[in-house]
Parts: C-alpha cells; structure tokens; sequence
C-alpha cells in the first residue's frame, strides 16, 4: 500500500461488563453527556419553558400566547414547517381544554417535539460480520469532520474493534495532520498519501490494505465542500463509486456532519448530500456555541435521517449519542429546568 501506517496499539483493558437488561448501556457515561447537552444547549439561561412561564404568569392559554410561543420556536430555528405543525397540534388540545396551565402547555410541547425526534433516535451500529465495515464521512468546510471521525475512532476502539483512518482530504495538509493526531491517540491505524493525492486513490489503498489486515472499521475522510458546488459533490459521488470497485456493498454508512450553528443552511446541506450520496446518518455538531437547537427539530421533520451523534464540546465525551427525549427537554427546560432522562 502507498502511503503510511501505523501499528495498530494494542486494546486496552478488557470489553465492559454486559449492563443489565434494566440499566441503558454506559449509563453513568450518558448521564454524563446529557448534563453537558442541558447546559450548552441552552448558554445564557435562555429556554423556551422558562420564557413561557413568565410570560404566562397570571394568564391563560390564548390565541395571543401560543403566537408568541410560535415566535420562541422560530427564532430556536425549528423552522416553519415543524413550527407549523407543532402550533396546530397544541392549537386543538387548547381547543379540546386539555392545556389548562402553562405546565401543561410546556409538557405538551416537550411531548410534540420527542414525538417528532423519535425517528431520527437510532443509534449507530457496526455490522461485525462486515469487515472492513466502511463509513464515508462528508460535510462543508468547518462543519467538524475530522474531529468527528477521531471521537467516533475513539468510541469504537472503546469497544474492542479494530480502526483504520483514511486521510481522504488530501487538499488541507492539516486534515491529515489533525487525523494522524486522532489515530495516535486511540491506537487505530492510519493511511495517507502526499498533499494534493487523488482522494478516491487514497480511500481505495486503505480499503486494499483493510481488508488484507482484517481491520473492522475503516472511517474515510473526504474534504469540505458546499453543497452547492455540483462538481465537488460529483467527486463524492466518484469516491462512492471508487469503493465498491472493491466491496459492492460499501460505503455501509454516509455519514454526514453538520455544524448546527448554520441554522436553515443546514437543512439545506442535508437535502442536497443526501440527494447526492444517500446519507445514512447525521453527526450534529457545535451544539455548545450560538447554535439554538432548533434545527435538529427541523431537519428531524423534513428528512427523518438517522441522527447518530450529537456535538456538545471539544472533548471526546462531548459526543453522544442522540437521545430524542432528552433532547427535546434540554430544547425546552434548559439547564436548570430539565428533569433526568436516562439515554
């Protein structure tokens, strides 16, 4: 194979303990996350119970009121459509005198938005009879690819498979260098070629090499483009087509990451890549900075994709696994408001 490998480190430790069948797995792991999600979703002590209340102290539930809670969820970046919807659904149970207080009102919203979330809320999964189970991993400029695929490295050497990086970028010598840090750190193997190196060539030799190693998972990286750039996204397309010269059945996951700071635009993105590529999962991103969270509500909406995993930070253990309740009550509690959802 051109290019460069490393050693695969040794496992550390032995697999975990089966959890028992009434406790979710990683549960102290979850809780976790789940904490830090509350918190960062909601920065600034901002949630939309919390301006609810106060703006529902001493009234009841009108006409006025849920246009100001249509307000709240525009500007959360749900978008219309989800907004729409959810308005008219909380509309009727008004109607019906099933929303009598605004503790009602702000369970029933929670209930609407994880009704809306829950399909998206499935977990990804490696096929171990599939090997090297290959995951192609795309997005625009900055959206947090690299770090992504080195924390999913990270969790799925955490739980005893073999990894191998494939520094698909080849246009930004830093991608490579920033993924050659990841595949140090969590032992995983790791495969390059020269800056400016065909990207479909590059994928295609650590594929060779993968399945001659018996490797589990290989996890490609591919450079940002905008989704917009029609002949970019016909590069991705080649690289598709690249890999199943060599397993028909690959790539088994295209998964797609978005920074939620982009708001509608990241909608957009989303609708594109996967009518380009057939996106089999979403990683969100950058939930910690100005982004309001609603967005995930949105796009959960308009495509139901897979939401794999959630960014909070730039730790390691601030990527989750996407839990639709939970994320629905840090969207609408906050921090200090949000009950304990287990993941």
């Amino acid at each position: 194979m051109s290019g460069t490998e490393r050693p695969e480190a040794r496992t550390p430790g032995q697999a975990p303990a089966p959890q028992e069948l009434r406790a979710p797995p990683q549960s102290q792991e979850s809780r976790g996350f789940l904490a830090r999600l509350r918190a960062r979703l909601n920065r600034g002590g901002a949630s939309i119970a919390r301006d609810l209340r106060g703006l529902l102290r001493g009234r009841k539930i009108d006409a006025a009121v849920l246009e100001d809670l249509e307000s709240r969820l525009l500007m959360a970046d749900v978008g219309v459509e989800a907004t729409t919807e959810i308005l008219s659904d909380l509309n009727l149970r008004v109607a019906r005198h099933e929303l009598d207080d605004v503790e009602a009102l702000v369970a029933a919203l929670r209930e609407r938005l994880t009704q809306l979330l829950s399909p998206c809320e499935r977990p990804f999964s490696v096929n171990r009879a599939v090997r090297p189970y290959v995951v192609l991993v795309v997005g625009v400029n900055g959206s947090g690819k690299t770090t992504s695929i080195g924390k999913l490295a990270q969790r799925l050497r955490g739980e005893g498979l073999s990894v191998m990086l494939a520094a698909g970028d080849t246009f930004r010598a830093a991608a490579v260098e920033q993924l050659s840090v990841w595949a140090e750190r969590t032992g995983a193997l790791f495969s390059s070629q020269r800056t400016g190196a065909d990207p479909g060539a590059v994928i295609f030799d650590a594929l060779q090499s993968a399945q001659a190693r018996r490797i589990d998972v290989v996890l490609a990286d591919t450079a940002g483009r905008l989704h917009s750039q029609m002949h970019l996204m016909d590069e991705l397309k080649k690289i598709k087509r690249v890999i199943q010269r060599i397993e028909p059945t690959a790539p088994h996951e295209v998964l797609l990451v978005l920074d939620a700071n982009q708001g509608q635009n990241a909608l957009a993105q989303a609708q594109q890549f996967h009518a380009a590529l057939g996106v089999t999962g979403l990683v969100l991103t950058k939930l910690d900075g100005t982004a309001r969270g609603g967005i995930v509500v949105a796009i959960a909406r308009a495509l139901a994709l897979p939401i794999r995993f959630v960014g909070v930070g730039e730790r390691a253990e601030d990527f989750g696994v996407f839990n639709a309740r939970a994320f629905a009550a840090a969207l609408v509690d906050g921090a200090a408001e949000s009950t304990e959802v287990s993941a």
